[in-house]
């Protein structure tokens, strides 16, 4: 039975819709990406899982009960936009968001100092949350979204004003998260980050859903993309073989589109044999980013044409 599932989700803003018929669904302990371009719907899907928002239509199902408010409970959520008191300390911030999620006063500050010792801002508790960088301020709302141990994270663009020091950290806690059995959802259009992290993705392109899958399952359908070579000695080989599509060329090395998929690149690897020593020959799929960018154009581009 899957962890959250969503069925013909649908949300209107007036005669706008963000979301138009949705469906997807999460395994327990799965790390899932949502992604899509700027105005695609990511955010108004988020707070809906998280229940901030209702759908117009479908249903959105956790544990595999109909989500209700009860179930916020077991829900953590770092939004794009941060929801923290300025005017209060991040000891004071972080104990009050633990007890809105059942903590007791003395539990939610012990494992706020905790947090903040695995977050690397230990001494941060009697800061006020407005003399924080904005980085240091994402940092403290993710505390804010796990101190109770939710099974379910939900994570609106969590690396946005981080610099890549604090992405490493962010990373690791992740990872351990993961590995502890926690859910994760998130969206980011960092698509290297995706392919570091994600074991399932969607792909939403004006709130319909345009690719999902597993990132192997959807790799695998775009095919082989590009031969990369390298040989020793001069590549004025290359000159002589016939029909190339070169991306890139180096005294060494060279990336060769394919559009005719492994067997033109065995093709291409037996003629070069004949010219020179390979060190290197490797069919490569394409990037999650080339295939973010392929899918969006064409959808856009089908919208136009339909």
């Amino acid at each position: 039975m899957a962890f959250l599932e969503l069925e013909g989700v649908t949300k209107r803003y007036g005669t706008y819709c963000a979301n138009d018929g949705i469906s997807f669904s999460v395994e327990r302990g799965r790390l899932f990406g949502v992604l899509g371009p700027n105005g695609a719907g990511k955010t108004t899907l988020l707070r809906m899982i998280t229940r901030i928002l209702l759908p117009d239509e479908g249903t959105i199902r956790f544990d595999g009960e109909p989500l209700r408010i009860e179930h916020q409970q077991r829900i953590g959520y770092v939004p794009e936009e941060r929801g923290l008191y300025k005017n209060l300390t991040v000891l004071d911030n972080l104990r009050y968001f633990g007890q809105l999620k059942g903590l007791s006063y003395a539990d939610a500050t012990a494992r706020t100092l905790r947090w903040l010792d695995r977050m690397e801002a230990h001494g941060w508790e009697k800061k006020k949350v407005r003399e924080l960088s904005k980085g240091m301020s994402q940092k403290v709302q993710f505390i804010a979204s796990v101190l109770h141990d939710p099974p379910l994270l939900v994570l609106d663009e969590p690396f946005s004003g981080l610099d890549p020091i604090n992405v490493e950290v962010f990373l690791d806690v992740i990872a351990e998260l993961r590995a502890g059995g926690t859910t994760i959802l998130f969206s980011t259009h960092v698509m290297e980050q995706v392919e570091q992290l994600c074991d399932d993705i969607v792909l939403i392109n004006r709130g319909r859903i345009v690719e999902s899958g597993s990132l192997r399952q959807v790799k695998a359908r775009y095919g082989i993309r590009r031969l990369e070579l390298e040989f020793e000695g001069s590549g004025d080989f290359l000159d002589r073989l016939p029909q190339l599509s070169i991306v890139e060329r180096r005294d060494h090395s060279v990336a060769i589109a394919l559009d005719g998929g492994i067997e033109q690149a065995q093709r291409i690897i037996a003629a070069a044999l004949e010219h020179t020593m390979l060190r290197r020959a490797e069919c490569v799929e394409p990037t999650l980013r080339e295939i973010f960018i392929e899918t969006v154009r064409r959808t856009q581009s089908e919208e136009v044409t339909a």
